[in-house]
C-alpha cells in the first residue's frame, strides 16, 4: 500500500509544496505541487496569512499521512533565513492541528537520498525527481522540484512507504534504486536529459 507525504521547501517570498503516494518499492507518483507567494511590500503577516492558506488548501485537499519539511539553516541573509523559518513554523501548526506528524531533513539528506550525492546541486536534484515520478520535465521554478524531492526522500529515508535508503551522504553503487543508476548514467552522457516541462 502507498503512502501520501506532503513535501514543503519554506520560503515567504516562494514556498514550494509538492505531494507524493510513494509505494513499498520507493516507485513514487506525482499527486500535485504548487508554488505559493507572497509579494515582498506586503506586511509579513499578511505574508504569512497568504502561504497559510495555501498549505491549508493543500494539506485539506489530499489529505497526506506524513509531513515533511526542510530543516532551516543560518545563512549569511538573516531576513532570507527568517522568512523560511517563519513559514517552517506556521506548516508546523498546520500539521500539528491535523495530528500530522512531521520529520525535518537537512538540504545534504535529501539531496543523498534522491541522487546518492550529498552534494548535488539543485539541476541534478530536479532532473532526478523528474526520473523518479516518470515526468517529461522537470518541475519549474526549483522550489517545485524541491518540495517534492524532500517529499520522496522523507518516505525513503523514514521507511514510511516499506523501504529505506542509507542515511549517508553517500550512497553504494549496489543499493541504488532503478531511478538513482538511470540519473547516474544520464550524468554520464549515455542517456537524453529531461527537456520538457510538468503540467499540473
Amino acid at each position: 500500500m502507498s503512502v501520501r507525504v506532503l513535501g514543503i521547501d519554506p520560503g515567504l517570498t516562494r514556498c514550494g509544496v509538492g505531494v507524493v503516494d510513494v509505494n513499498p518499492n520507493r516507485t513514487a507518483t506525482l499527486v500535485d505541487v504548487a508554488v505559493l507567494r507572497s509579494a515582498a511590500d506586503l506586511p509579513l503577516e499578511q505574508r504569512l496569512l497568504l502561504i497559510s492558506r495555501g498549505l491549508e488548501e493543500m494539506l485539506d485537499r489530499h489529505q497526506p499521512e506524513f509531513v515533511a519539511i526542510e530543516r532551516v539553516f543560518a545563512q549569511n541573509n538573516v531576513s532570507s533565513v527568517m522568512g523560511t523559518a517563519q513559514i517552517s513554523g506556521v506548516a508546523l501548526l498546520l500539521a500539528a492541528q491535523r495530528g500530522l506528524t512531521v520529520t525535518l531533513h537537512t538540504p545534504s539528506e535529501v539531496k543523498a537520498a534522491i541522487t546518492g550525492y550529498g552534494s548535488a546541486d539543485k539541476a541534478q536534484v530536479g532532473t532526478m525527481v523528474a526520473r523518479v515520478l516518470g515526468l517529461a520535465e522537470v518541475p519549474r521554478p526549483a522550489d517545485a522540484a524541491d518540495a517534492l524531492a524532500i517529499a520522496i526522500c522523507h518516505a525513503w529515508r523514514t521507511g514510511a512507504s516499506g523501504g529505506t535508503l542509507p542515511t549517508g551522504a553517500a550512497v553504494p553503487v549496489g543499493t541504488l534504486t532503478p531511478a538513482q543508476k538511470a540519473w547516474r548514467a544520464a550524468e554520464r552522457g549515455s542517456v537524453s536529459p529531461v527537456t520538457r516541462s510538468v503540467k499540473r
